[in-house]
Order: C-alpha cells, then structure tokens, then sequence
C-alpha cells in the first residue's frame, strides 16, 4: 500500500532553508558550529519522523468536550458551586435569583471561574435549591436550622418558601411537646380512642380496613370524629359480611377485646408509656376501662 506522502509544516521548512544558508555561508573556521547545526537538522527530522506515526486523529480537540449550555448557570454561593437550569432559578418573579437568571440583575461579584458570586450560606443553599425544583419543602428529620434557613429564603425573596418553613417550624413545636393518648371503653356508645398527635390515629387507621363483599373498603369513615378521635360505634356493620380485619394478615377484629389490644399494641410501638388505669382489677389491660398514655 502506498505511503501518502507527507508535507512538513511550513515552520520546519522554513527551519531548514535558514540552516542550509547557514551552512553555506559557514567558513572552515566555523565548523564546531556546523557540527552543531547539523545535529539540530537531525534531530528536527527524527521528531517530524516520530511525529507521522502519531494517529492524527489524536491530535484533534476532543469531540467529546461540548460547549457549556446557555440553559445552565453556575452559581458559587458562599464557596459552594451550584448547577442548575435557568428556568428553575426563574420560578418564582422577582427573587434575586429569577432576576440574576433573566439577567435582569447584572452580576456585580464573579469567582476565578467567572461564575456569579454570592456572598451567603452555601450548604443551606440546596434546600433552597430543592424547593425551586420541586416546589415543596423537604427537610432532614435531625435539621435544626430552621431559623437560618428562613433568613435565607427572606433574603433571595422567596416568600412561599418563607411560609413553608414557617409551617414546618410550627408542625415541629407541636411534635415536641408530649403526645396525649387515651383508650376509654364506652360500653353504650362503643370504643373510643383520642390523642392529640394526629399521627397516631392515621397509623390505627391504616392497621384497620372493611371487608364487604369480598373487597377492600378501607377504613370506615363513620368511626371518624375528627383528625384527633376515633369512635367505634360498633364492630359489624348491618350489611351481610361486611367486618372490620387487620389490613396485613386479615384477622378478625371484630370484638372490643381485640380491637382494643391490637390499639394498645401499636401505641407502645409508637414509643407511648402507660401512665394510668381504671378500673384494671381484672390483672388485664384490655379488661380496663380507660386507658391513658404519654410520649
């Protein structure tokens, strides 16, 4: 196969008539020079020679390497690098963030990389972040800077993240404060269970479902009284063969006994102590009357 033939660059040409006009006009005084001359002259071809067994492709820029998008900006907050689409910094109008986006609002302040600079909190950025991609507020269990993150949200002007922290603030107090729950046995009127985390009473409905006619139902609404109070009137409904199971293993549950149990059950599960009990002379805590717990 016949070897393409191949045209030095134009520097090394031009290398090699100037080294030749050297030569020519060397005198026999100047040959240590000529030696040295000639020696370079060598060299250049060995390289130029190495050079075109190289893969030319290789020489090439990368055709992996795309230009960054125009969709895309970086932010550096507080030394925290930052990567989101324009359209989710532009969610809500007129925060700083939809205006430095739009560019609405020039830049005042880059880093060495020229991104944007902003001189705030950068780790609690994200959830800031989260919020403008989601549009719910979603915190750590543990997270305990409530308060620095509502500056935050206050100072890019995101009022709707200010009164979702405000609501995750208020649902926190009420979970620290100590859970009330009470099981009282209502022998006219049914069974009663109250507590005062709300919680609890969708973990007692969810254990529960109704069974009629060989299909799920879900939990009765009728034995709702509220978020707080589940009152079971009765246990069967007049519609034949309808009966309150436990959803997983569907086991009948239709006596006060084991509807009782199987809520004093899941209140213990649920971190809650007995404090209290009336009327337990019977040596059983289902036999009581009234049942009262706390966490």
């Amino acid at each position: 196969m016949p070897v393409p033939l191949r045209v030095a660059p134009t520097h090394t040409l031009t290398f090699y008539c100037t080294l030749h006009t050297l030569i020519l006009r060397t005198t026999d005084t100047d040959k240590e020079t000529v030696r040295l001359l000639s020696g370079m002259e060598w060299n250049l071809r060995r390289m130029d020679s190495e050079l075109s067994q190289i893969n030319s492709d290789l020489l090439q820029p990368s055709k992996s390497i795309k230009k960054p998008s125009s969709g895309t900006i970086t932010l550096n907050v507080g030394g925290f690098l930052y990567a989101a689409h324009r359209t989710t910094l532009s969610r809500h109008q007129g925060s700083v963030l939809e205006e430095l986006a739009s560019g609405k609002k020039t830049v005042q302040h880059t880093d060495s990389m020229g991104n944007p600079f902003i001189d705030r909190d950068g780790p609690v950025f994200r959830h800031i972040l989260n919020f403008l991609r989601t549009g719910d507020l979603q915190l750590p269990d543990d997270f305990r800077e409530a308060g620095l993150l509502r500056r935050e949200a206050e100072f890019y002007r995101l009022s709707g993240l200010v009164e979702a922290i405000l609501e995750w603030e208020e649902l926190r107090a009420v979970q620290r404060e100590p859970a009330f729950l009470e099981v009282t046995d209502e022998r006219s009127q049914g069974f009663k269970v109250y507590c005062s985390d709300p919680t609890f009473i969708d973990k007692v409905k969810g254990r529960l479902v109704q069974i009629s006619k060989s299909r799920l139902d879900g939990f009765p609404e009728e034995f709702e009284v509220s978020s707080n109070v589940i009152q079971f009137r009765h246990f069967i409904k007049s519609e034949p063969g309808s009966r309150l199971v436990l959803k997983q293993d569907s086991t009948f549950v239709c006596t006060l006994e084991c509807l009782k149990l199987e809520t004093v059950m899941l209140a213990l599960k649920a971190g809650f102590s007995i404090i209290t009990s009336l009327d337990s002379s019977k040596g059983s805590v289902v036999a009581a009357e009234a049942l009262h717990f706390v966490k």
